[in-house]
């Protein structure tokens, strides 16, 4: 069985973070998500409310993915969890620059590697941070995340 772990903020989840993971499920066995709590940002929402968003969006598939919270290295967390393979969304030639040497550090620690997967041009413009900043100023979001997560962003900014 193939395990590919798909680590994020996931602050709030978007399409695009949703057509990459629908993307691993049919390449891959079983597919981790690490919700990843990142010291450098402020998050909207809290790694459980993250975490449950993520549970629904995905509560078909619960039998093949597995949805954590973690703090940490993210190759002792991808170790602990047998994880084949990374796989990183890249929406633009600025993310592959910072993920490759993500990926390289990742590999020197753990040998395990990195699978960089293009995001669906539909949705390469998208980040959690302009998604929040759209609907903090009044915008509408309704093309840029699932409905449940509209729903959860209008109730945070209300």
């Amino acid at each position: 069985m193939t395990t590919a772990l798909c680590p994020g903020s996931f602050d709030p989840p978007t399409n695009g973070h949703v057509d990459v993971i629908r993307r691993c499920l049919s390449i891959f066995n079983h597919v981790v998500l690490a919700v990843v709590a990142n010291p450098s940002k402020q998050a909207l929402f809290d790694s459980n409310e993250r975490t449950a968003m993520l549970e629904e969006l995905f509560k078909d598939e619960a039998d093949r993915i597995e949805i954590k919270a973690f703090s940490g290295l993210l190759v002792d967390f991808a170790r602990d969890r047998r994880v084949d393979v990374i796989v990183k969304g890249l929406r633009a030639v600025s993310d592959f620059e910072y993920e490759l040497q993500m990926a390289q550090m990742n590999e020197s620690l753990s040998g395990i590697n990195t699978l960089f997967l293009p995001t669906n041009p539909e949705y390469g413009y998208l980040s959690s941070s302009l998604v929040k900043e759209v609907v903090r100023l009044g915008g509408s979001a309704d093309t840029m995340v699932p409905p449940l997560v509209v729903t959860a962003l209008k109730e945070r900014y209300a």
